[in-house]
Parts: structure tokens; sequence; C-alpha cells
């Protein structure tokens, strides 16, 4: 008799193309400043968790790899581009970018690499003035928006 193992945190691409799960809380999780994860995400930084390979499966199709350098490959979505993951080669965790959480609000940075490529304007983001998607588009133009993105669920 084959047991399932409960997923802890589940997520995916934007278009649903690629699903996964880790069956067991992140080890950690962190923020690079890098000029190579800069460039992976197009952003200031990336936001990753790191879960064992043993605590992880992909559970909806595979992801297109990139090898970004010699130590490592990175996994995204072919169909819409999301950025999923880092992997040194033959290692033993894989990162996961944490806005592909379906649940990213459970998965909270504690620490920061790649510090030299840090930008300064980064630290003043919590200062600059907001508003909602709402205030931003008019409640007249987002309720003709259809949306194709994937639910945060399978």
């Amino acid at each position: 008799m084959t047991s399932e193992r409960k997923a802890v945190l589940t997520g995916g691409c934007q278009c649903g193309a690629v699903r996964f799960a880790a069956y067991a809380g992140p080890v950690k999780i962190g923020l690079c400043h890098c000029r190579m994860c800069q460039k992976a995400v197009g952003g200031p930084f990336i936001s990753l968790a790191e879960v064992k390979h043993e605590d992880f499966a992909w559970t909806r199709g595979k992801p297109a790899t990139f090898r970004s350098s010699t130590i490592a490959e990175r996994d995204f979505c072919a169909a819409c581009g999301t950025p999923l993951s880092y992997r040194v080669i033959d290692g033993t965790i894989i990162e996961l970018t944490t806005g592909s959480f379906d649940r990213p609000d459970l998965v909270v940075p504690t620490y920061a690499s790649g510090t030299e490529s840090h930008l300064a304007w980064v630290g003043r983001i919590g200062d600059l003035p907001g508003r909602s998607t709402l205030e931003g588009t008019g409640s007249e133009k987002l309720s003709r928006i259809v949306s194709h993105q994937h639910p945060d669920h399978d």
C-alpha cells in the first residue's frame, strides 16, 4: 500500500502549464540581489525558498531549463515565461521563486545575499505612495478585464 504525501505548499506558473508541490516546509527563504538573479527575473532582486529535492515534485508539466552558469540551472515555464526555480547542478535543494507559490505570504524571507548588487532605492519601497488595482484601474474598466492567469490552486 502506497501512502500519498500531502503537500505543505503548492505553486506554479502564471498560465498553469507547470505546477509543483513541496511536501515539507522550506529549509530557508531569502532574497538575492546579485546581477544574475536580477536579470533572471527582470527585477531588482529574486526571492527564493529552498526545498530539499526529496520534498519536492513537479505535479503538472515540466519546466524548460536555462543553464545560467557553469554550476546552476534555472527552470521556467516555456509557455508563459514565469521564472520558477534556481538549482545548483547535482545539488540537494531546489530554490523556488516565492512569487510562484499559491500562498506567497507563507514564504517570508529571513536573509539577503548578493548584496554587492543591491540597488539603493530598494530600501525605500515601503515609503512609496501606493494604490490598489481598483484605485488605479477603476471599477468599470476592471470589471471588463478577463484574466488568463491560472488560479492559485489546483
